[in-house]
């Protein structure tokens, strides 16, 4: 029997902000921990893990204060969003409690802004990068006295400057053990999930449709199978973090992982969290005819670039539809080859239409999302990316298309240029946390033009009733929203006046029929970045704000 060594803590922060009166999907495990945790797990450390997304703030931190009681280190992490809120204010209830207490900080948010974590005196270090084998180092350095200036791939803070150790490489997946599973209690995120109206928990995927609805309850788990993004993206931080590096995971290794958990668990839905799952076709057809092998019955949606799909054999993509694939989330970026090539993705004319056609007719939904407001983009640019998605909506019915504002992130080549051109981003650290609320409103006031955000809204509007949201139904207001998007008349005069005549309509028909708000459904929840956002409640904001006349 293994002796167990000293207590590790670590916290997951929330990932939605439960004041604005929003529940987190409960699919949203806590890979980040679980994957930082196989180390010590294995060398006999006594592992906690607090999500906070399974608690109340106060109670999630009141836990995580209790549980650094004696530990020997606490580490957290964060994406850009309101993780970066949730795990400052955690952090600062564990060093006041605690505070001789060794606290780090990892992930994407920190590895690219380590500045902003040190300077709160909070955190001892900054992983950067890669985490799993980086952070028993750390421990072991942290138990033995070592300093931690002698572990490469951190940030520290020295003199009141940032200070980098020696870069690490990166690891093989088959230098990584299978994640410890045990360590996380699945019977909360299961039961959460499959309370009635789940779906309209903020970052929840739809309901597959063999399931009868897409607001069907359903138990679901995120999985990961592979590490970084080859793709050049210059929106993205991926290339700085990972220096577009992609280790992925074997198909057989992740079959069998998932058939374990799946007899153990019986989820009926995966929703890979890779940035970039389809990267090697030879190990995504090999994954999906193994599902078809070993008659594993469960729904997946991943990540899958248009290149990539417009590249693959029919048959591979054929192969993917039938072992489960439901929804591919892709990332269109923009409407114009020049736009695109700024971007650096090898996407050009309608590509990402034919890559949402080729899922279309497999039965696939294509979760596609497109930016606009990119710095130094035009106008017509950003009217074109529109557009495109309005054709996109209309030639691939079970697609979900999606116009997001541009959000600078750090660490990114656009970030410079947007700061260049008069981008002010937050100050304090716990500022950025509503940064990642892009999909609800912009993060650059001011970069969209008028006319462009009153299309953005248009379309919004007419999408919205082409979907049957506004009135949870089919009829003659969702048939005409239809014919406008078909047609591409959806800004003109005409289609105003029928925007303001619906609102007035929809108005009285609820007061008749005492009509609630339409559940939520699915539009995709932030590509890459895995930002959070309630994207149907933009919608119904859009779609106020048109037929309002705002």
């Amino acid at each position: 029997m293994i002796q167990r060594k000293k207590k590790i803590v670590l916290y997951q922060p929330q990932q939605v902000d439960a004041s604005l009166g929003a529940e987190s999907s409960k699919d949203m495990l806590p890979l980040e921990m679980l994957s930082i945790a196989i180390f010590p797990e294995q060398e006999g450390y006594e592992v906690v893990i607090i999500d906070g997304s399974l608690y109340s703030k106060e109670e999630a931190h009141r836990r995580v204060v209790e549980a650094c009681e004696g530990a020997l280190i606490y580490a957290t992490t964060g994406i850009l969003g309101y993780m970066v809120k949730d795990g400052f204010y955690a952090t600062t209830k564990v060093k006041e409690t605690h505070p001789q207490l060794p606290c780090i900080i990892g992930g994407w948010f920190a590895s690219v802004r380590p500045d902003l974590q040190l300077a709160t005196g909070l955190y001892d270090a900054v992983a950067l990068g890669q985490g799993e084998k980086l952070f028993i180092d750390i421990v072991q350095a942290v138990e033995s006295g070592e300093p931690l200036d002698s572990v490469p791939g951190l940030a520290l803070w020295r003199d009141g400057q940032v200070v980098k150790t020696e870069p690490r490489p990166v690891l093989a997946w088959n230098d990584i053990p299978r994640l410890p599973w045990h360590l996380i209690d699945i019977e909360p995120y299961k039961a959460h999930q499959l309370r009635p109206n789940s779906c309209r928990d903020v970052l929840r995927m739809p309901s597959p449709r063999s399931m009868g609805s897409d607001r069907e309850s359903y138990f679901g788990i995120t999985y990961y199978s592979s590490y970084g993004c080859p793709e050049p993206c210059t929106f993205c931080c991926s290339p700085m973090v990972t220096n577009r590096r992609w280790k992925a995971m074997p198909a057989d290794r992740m079959l069998d992982d998932l058939e374990e958990l799946h007899d153990r668990w019986g989820f009926d839905v995966v929703r890979f969290h890779d940035a970039n799952w389809g990267v090697m076709e030879k190990r995504v057809k090999q994954y999906a005819e193994g599902m078809l092998e070993r008659k594993m019955n469960f729904k997946y949606n991943a990540f899958i670039e248009t290149h990539s799909i417009l590249h693959y054999d029919p048959s591979t993509l054929d192969a993917l539809a039938e072992s489960g694939l439901y929804i591919a989330e892709i990332g269109a970026e923009a409407g114009t080859d020049e736009m695109m090539s700024k971007i650096g993705k090898p996407i050009e004319g309608d590509d990402n239409i034919a890559a949402a056609v080729e899922m279309d007719k497999r039965g696939v939904c294509g979760s596609v999302t497109y930016i606009i407001g990119y710095p130094h983009e035009e106008p017509d640019s950003m009217l074109a990316t529109i557009d495109q998605c309005r054709r996109l909506h209309v030639a691939a019915p079970l697609a979900r298309p999606t116009v997001w504002p541009y959000r600078p992130i750090p660490g990114t080549e656009m970030w410079d240029q947007a700061i260049a051109l008069g981008y002010d981003p937050p100050k304090k650290l716990e500022e950025w946390g509503s940064i990642g609320e892009y999909h609800l409103e912009e993060t650059w006031p001011g970069k969209i033009p008028p006319h462009v955000a009153d299309a953005r809204k248009m379309y919004q509007h007419f999408v919205t009733l082409d979907y049957g949201l506004a009135r949870g139904k089919r009829g003659f207001w969702e048939r005409r929203a239809g014919s406008r998007l078909a047609d591409g008349s959806y800004t003109s005069g005409a289609a105003r006046w029928e925007a303001r005549a619906f609102d007035v309509y929809n108005r009285i028909e609820k007061k008749i029929t005492k009509r609630g708000e339409t559940a939520r459904t699915f539009i995709d929840p932030g590509h890459k970045t895995g930002t959070e956002g309630n994207a149907a409640s933009a919608s119904r904001k859009a779609m106020t704000q048109t037929t309002s006349g705002r």
